[in-house]
């Protein structure tokens, strides 16, 4: 047997029990388990022994259970905007306040970014690749966008 199969058997419960508590959904953890060991699997990774085995696998549930958080976790944008349902005419003032703050307040680099993850649905690392830019400093850029426009909402209440 190999030691990253090794690995998984040994730890299961645990790095289930890991990606459990980063995660509210049990089905969630287990599919993140099985993609962690599924995606190293494929990767074929010159493992030396056990131990590295162990480790790998375990940082690897680790930051897919981080990154399915961070997917699922709504925006505070969202968040503002399902707290108070408003009726049409609050709805239409609020879009247009939105839009302003994003056509004013935002470079055009943070408002193709916002308008390509929000709504056309992108993942960060395809937007990056478009941009030639790191995923970090897309994502950088998408939090200093956010940032703005709830700051500037903030302003105008």
């Amino acid at each position: 047997m190999d030691y990253l199969t090794d690995a998984l058997l040994r730890l299961r419960q645990k790095l289930k029990a890991v990606s459990g508590r980063m995660l509210p959904d049990a089905a969630d953890a287990e599919d993140i388990l099985q993609d962690s060991f599924v995606r190293l699997w494929q990767h074929q990774y010159p493992l030396k022994s056990g131990k590295e085995a162990d480790a790998l696998l375990a940082r690897t549930v680790r930051n897919a259970s981080l990154n399915e958080r961070r997917r699922k976790r709504p925006t505070a944008l969202e968040t503002d905007i399902a707290a108070d349902p408003p009726d049409w005419e609050e709805k239409e003032q609020a879009y247009t306040q939105l839009h302003r703050i994003i056509e004013t307040e935002l470079s055009q680099t943070q408002r193709y970014i916002l308008e390509e993850k929000e709504y056309g649905g992108r993942r960060l690392e395809d937007i990056a690749k478009e941009l030639k830019m790191e995923p970090a400093a897309v994502r950088m850029q998408l939090s200093r966008a956010r940032k703005t426009i709830r700051n500037a909402l903030k302003d105008d209440r």
